[in-house]
């Protein structure tokens, strides 16, 4: 199966990002700092983002964004490193990252509203909705026995994106809240084109096995 469409931020970029950070993961490793206590950390920052968002202070929400997707970056490293990962501490992490983002979504919305700006208000909704698709399309897929974790804009992007948006200045948090809207729409679109192609290739592959079981021994090669 080829890979799917490539992402607005480049695998190596991440990558090396993460490797930036290992020696944070390793100080906090050494400290004792518990990955599940991370995950809620980012949910608690980004919570105050989106209380600062409704302050009408969207600057302090850009870094405190910023800051909680941080603690998502390196709560699964964190947790490998110092051998706890655990199926819970996964499932907490997916739970606690979709809070996150509602948080996060719901405090820009409120923003925009505040403003009086209704369109920007209504592109929030837009990206929240497809925010949760692009979660879902991957969880249900992986549920079938499918791989969907492709798409231009997954959650590093959309934290990224929004974060420095709004650190940058509101009409950038607008284009980033756009941005958000129709890409995110776009990737849970990709993840469903992605996984159809899968299950039509298996689909394919155990019609060709059917088919040779049931030639008669006869027929077939010595």
């Amino acid at each position: 199966m080829k890979s799917g469409p490539r992402r607005l931020l480049p695998e190596r970029l991440q990558s090396a990002f993460l490797r930036f950070l290992a020696p944070l993961v390793r100080l906090l490793t050494r400290l004792g700092v518990s990955p599940n206590l991370l995950t809620l950390a980012g949910v608690l920052i980004t919570g105050i983002a989106a209380a600062a968002f409704l302050l009408q202070m969207p600057r302090t929400g850009g870094v405190l964004v910023l800051l909680g997707g941080l603690c998502d970056a390196i709560d699964g490293s964190l947790a490998r490193n110092a051998g706890r990962a655990t199926r819970f501490g996964a499932l907490l992490d997916s739970s606690v990252d979709r809070y996150s983002e509602f948080l996060m979504l719901f405090g820009i919305g409120g923003f925009f509203f505040l403003s009086r700006d209704t369109l920007s208000a209504a592109a929030t909704f837009l990206a929240l909705c497809g925010s949760f698709m692009v979660s879902y399309t991957r969880a249900r897929a992986e549920s079938l026995g499918l791989e969907a974790k492709v798409g231009v804009m997954q959650r590093p992007e959309r934290i990224v994106f929004l974060g420095l948006g709004a650190l940058l200045h509101p009409v950038a948090l607008s284009l980033a809240v756009w941005l958000v809207a129709v890409f995110a729409n776009i990737t849970a679109l990709q993840r469903l084109r992605f996984a159809f192609r899968q299950d039509s290739a298996l689909a394919e592959s155990e019609h060709e096995k059917r088919k040779i079981n049931t030639v008669p021994f006869s027929n077939r090669g010595c």
